[in-house]
């Protein structure tokens, strides 16, 4: 397990989820100006001008980068668990932001996941495999991927509110981690040279499957509350991303005794998971600021504006954004 791996992997999830925060900051300043494209440009327009979202926008790019970068030194298997740690940050950053402290059971929360996570990167122990996929292993991967999404939304269409929330959060999970291993193979082929890039198709398939990611993700999060979809997206995006790094760049995980370990610290994940997903429901002001409590006037971004974290209509946080679209996470 490479430290230099870990160490980006965790610095691109503290510039996400703290971009996320600046942005929903921003949100809570801006009055609801109706819906439709023209109000959705006239707010665009004026959250150009504020620094938090500035500030935001300029993270998640930092977020992008620093990702790219853990995938490009490290694999699937280890890059993308650690991006579920962005929950531990969100809460952390958004306690100094909106002058709300984290309470007993959210650190409950916090250590259980923290646990999962080292729980289960110990007892897997992921190598790093291949720096580029399998020759004529992503057709084959990329039609089970496609069609695996496709029944997913078509079950999540077919119900409403928590089976929706999470039907739809998996796909959206998928989709992430199908664009984190889309990723890899672009950093991969860059020791062909820069200038290839454009005239390959994994550019484009990253950027294409990011942006469907990012759709089933908002469809997500107005089904059905954070508690439902982010359990789904977070350990969905994690076991997929394990999936395809083992079958496409040929990362292995521990298996045998370590097994039981491994199931242990996907469970605590979750479990830490929901745990943090359901903090912000504990008050429904935790993503105001207190009064006198930050910047003045240096409000910015809608919550959904690209980051793993944003927010849905009723006030609760959740993932969003191309840069999970473009991750996972």
């Amino acid at each position: 397990m490479s430290a230099v791996t870990v160490v980006l992997a965790l610095l691109a999830a503290l510039a996400n989820a703290s971009a996320s925060v600046l942005q929903r900051r921003a949100a809570t300043d801006e009055p609801d100006g109706g819906r439709g494209a023209l109000q959705a440009l006239r707010l665009l327009a004026r959250l150009l001008r504020r620094p938090y979202w500035l500030a935001g926008a300029a993270l998640l790019a930092v977020s992008t980068v620093l990702q790219a970068g853990a995938l490009a030194v490290g694999g699937l298997a280890l890059v993308q668990p650690l991006l579920a740690s962005e929950l531990l940050f969100t809460l952390l950053v958004g306690g100094v932001v909106f002058g709300h402290a984290p309470d007993r059971r959210t650190w409950c929360a916090f250590v259980a996941l923290a646990l999962g996570l080292a729980l289960f990167l110990a007892a897997a122990a992921p190598s790093e495999g291949r720096e580029t996929a399998l020759a004529g292993r992503w057709p084959v991967t990329g039609v089970v991927l496609l069609a695996v999404v496709a029944a997913l939304t078509a079950a999540g269409s077919a119900v409403r509110g928590a089976p929706r929330a999470g039907l739809l959060g998996l796909a959206s999970a998928v989709c992430f981690a199908g664009t984190a291993a889309l990723m890899k193979e672009v950093m991969g082929r860059l020791q062909d040279g820069l200038g290839r890039l454009p005239t390959q198709w994994p550019l484009y398939a990253t950027v294409a499957l990011g942006v469907v990611g990012f759709l089933l993700l908002q469809g997500a999060l107005r089904a059905g509350t954070l508690a439902v979809s982010q359990p789904a997206l977070t350990l969905g995006d994690a076991l997929t991303s394990v999936a395809l790094g083992c079958v496409l760049f040929e990362e292995r995980i521990g298996l045998g005794g370590r097994v039981l370990p491994e199931v242990i610290g996907v469970l605590l994940i979750g479990a830490g998971t929901l745990g943090l997903a359901r903090a912000p429901s504990i008050s429904g002001t935790w993503d105001r600021a207190r009064p006198g409590h930050g910047v003045p006037g240096a409000s910015g971004a809608s919550g959904s504006a690209g980051n793993c974290v944003g927010a849905d209509d009723s006030g609760n946080t959740g993932n969003t954004g191309p840069q999970q679209g473009a991750s996972r996470r």
